[in-house]
């Protein structure tokens, strides 16, 4: 099998919890062809994605690094979309080149459901399995909503990841409207507002789907100085198992997960409550591996290949 990865500069990943360093590790070791790009030196040519890559080989200390070509995606059996975000533009416009990658050619997650499954919205139209929850970007509304809860709200931006820009205030903070104006530059931009889970303290559980089925899962658990429970904003990582709400919550949208090509899958649960689908980039695989005794990796490649083999 022959591997590319499309993915942040690969210099800058930390690769003390990276999960697509783990994926290139597991390639390695599967003695696959692995090479990676960044979406900024992706461009269309006759019908074609090219990109100029570089080959590696990724060890348990590092990246030994290899010849640098320019090549069409097509000559790869997967082609692996793990840009972070933000989702903007950029991102949308490097999912419009992968979907030129011919059929033969398994792009995960796909282009599609990368355009289509934005990871905060995803997640709100499972309303039964989420806290109640305003996309808006009129500032009335959005006060009145705050207004509505019993307790505080959660102001996140809708491209966001990582934790970046979620506020929790509610209404009598004499922030609050500012927080709003701000979050979304005056009115113009979408925001959400959810109502405040307090099991946020007990931790927030991400959960890896692979093609749909729950894998494995950790606990992050804020640290004092932060409300997050993103691990590289202080939050610790602790092992966990997933309760029967969990398991319906994976149950229902497993199958949304399948047909669209959503191979690789973190979501996000609170106190039983569902907050986040995140299919651009997911992370946990070195938490879980660490915890289970697993190697979480080697489950998503075999996947992928299976799912390879059906292309044929």
């Amino acid at each position: 099998m022959r591997s590319c990865f499309v993915m942040d500069w690969i210099d800058s990943l930390d690769l003390s919890g990276d999960s697509t360093y783990m994926l290139m590790q597991g390639s390695t070791r599967r003695g696959w062809e692995t090479w990676w790009c960044h979406p900024s030196e992706m461009w269309g040519e006759a019908g074609k994605t090219r990109a100029r890559m570089q080959q590696v080989r990724a060890t348990p200390t590092g990246f030994e690094k290899g010849e640098w070509a320019e090549r069409p995606l097509g000559d790869f059996d997967l082609a692996w979309m793990r840009k972070d975000p933000p989702f903007d533009m950029t991102y949308i416009f490097s999912t419009y080149l992968l979907d030129l990658v011919p059929r033969r050619t398994l792009v995960l997650n796909a282009p599609a459901g990368l355009r289509s499954r934005n990871e905060k919205l995803f997640a709100a139209a499972y309303a039964d399995l989420t806290p109640p929850t305003l996309i808006s970007r009129d500032i009335k509304r959005i006060m009145a909503f705050a207004a509505s809860l019993p307790d505080r709200v959660v102001l996140k931006p809708w491209d966001g990841n990582g934790g970046r820009g979620v506020l929790v205030s509610k209404m009598g903070d004499p922030n609050l409207r500012s927080m709003i104006e701000v979050l979304s530059s005056e009115g113009r931009e979408y925001i959400l507002a959810q109502q405040h889970l307090p099991e946020i303290v007990e931790g927030d559980k991400r959960i890896i789907l692979v093609d749909g089925e729950p894998q494995g899962a950790v606990l992050r658990v804020p640290g004092k100085a932060d409300h997050r429970g993103n691990l590289h904003v202080g939050a610790t990582a602790h092992a966990t198992q997933l309760t029967a709400r969990e398991q319906e919550i994976c149950a229902r949208i497993g199958p949304t997960l399948r047909a669209e090509g959503l191979l690789f899958v973190g979501i996000d649960v609170i106190g039983g409550w569902l907050t986040e689908i995140n299919v651009t980039s997911p992370t946990g695989i070195q938490q879980v591996n660490r915890f289970d005794g697993v190697q979480l990796e080697d489950l998503i490649l075999d996947a992928a290949a299976r799912r390879h083999v059906e292309l044929a």
